[in-house]
């Protein structure tokens, strides 16, 4: 399901150092590492609802290849049709309590604008319809010449709220998704590993108790999206699990990762952690 916090949050005043490429046959953002340092692997970024060319998810594009050392892709999974940034002050209008009669009034003004913004969203991106494009795009990745001289390419999946679960149903290693990788004869696996942020549209414990390749998920304890006696209740299942791992971030909401308001310092201290989060996971399972 989605909830108010899935159109919500901040914007980052970081600026965007990548570069917009077509990626077998995508829209991609693609962040680089640093100039003569050659990449530990590729991470595909499954973005939120706000897409690809969301300001906050190619700064974190751009955290990921500057400190990790890898390329990372941020494809246009969405077909055109992710939220624009817009919707995050409506959607703050329509939910926050109205500090006067005036602003109670303009509430629904704020609605009317917002719905032709997110109608086309929900309509067109759905996981069903979008999911064979994720997996596509990863066994193009598998089965072409690496972008970096390796005799063994590494490529890891994050994915956030939306992209979570493209993520955790990747997870789940399907044999139809497998292909034979560049060069070989042997179908294998597409990733190496996940990391997920308050990933949304779970189905519980389901599509948890199918993930096999090593996956790190981190939720709020305030996450409206998933809920906090689930998360707990997950948070034991993948404890049982060999390796995965999730934390529970306290006093973090639905997005917290990615959507972060700069002037909030307890957000920005949540959206911190999930960084290094990933970067150590990336550097465990990629090198």
């Amino acid at each position: 399901m989605s909830c108010p916090d899935c159109f919500r949050g901040g914007i980052s005043p970081g600026t965007p150092t990548g570069t917009e490429e077509t990626i077998h046959g995508l829209p991609t953002y693609v962040a680089r590492p640093p100039e003569g340092v050659t990449p530990r692997g590729i991470v595909v970024f499954v973005p939120d609802a706000f897409g690809w060319v969301f300001v906050n998810n190619r700064v974190l594009c751009d955290v990921y290849a500057k400190k990790g050392s890898y390329i990372v892709y941020l494809p246009d999974f969405m077909n055109g049709h992710s939220l624009h940034s817009d919707v995050i002050g409506y959607m703050d209008h329509v939910v926050e309590p109205a500090p006067t009669w005036l602003s109670l009034l303009t509430k629904p003004v704020s609605f009317l604008r917002m719905l032709p913004l997110a109608v086309p969203f929900m309509l067109n991106t759905k996981i069903p319809a979008t999911h064979p494009g994720v997996v596509s795009f990863i066994q193009k990745l598998r089965t072409s010449p690496p972008p970096f001289d390796t005799k063994d390419l590494k490529i890891g999946a994050a994915g956030f709220c939306w992209g979570g679960k493209h993520c955790v149903l990747l997870a789940a290693d399907s044999e139809e998704d497998r292909v034979a990788r560049h060069g070989e004869t042997e179908k294998k696996r597409l990733i190496d590993c996940v990391f997920t942020a308050h990933p949304s549209f779970l189905d519980l414990p389901k599509d948890i108790e199918a993930m096999t390749i090593p996956t790190f998920i981190t939720v709020g304890d305030n996450d409206a999206v998933v809920g906090a006696k689930p998360a707990v209740e997950t948070k034991a299942l993948v404890d049982s699990m060999e390796g995965h791992e999730m934390v529970i971030e306290p006093g973090a909401k639905h997005g917290f990762s990615i959507r972060m308001r700069p002037g909030d310092k307890h957000e920005m201290e949540c959206a911190e952690r999930a960084e290094r989060q990933a970067l150590e996971w990336f550097e465990k399972h990629l090198g």
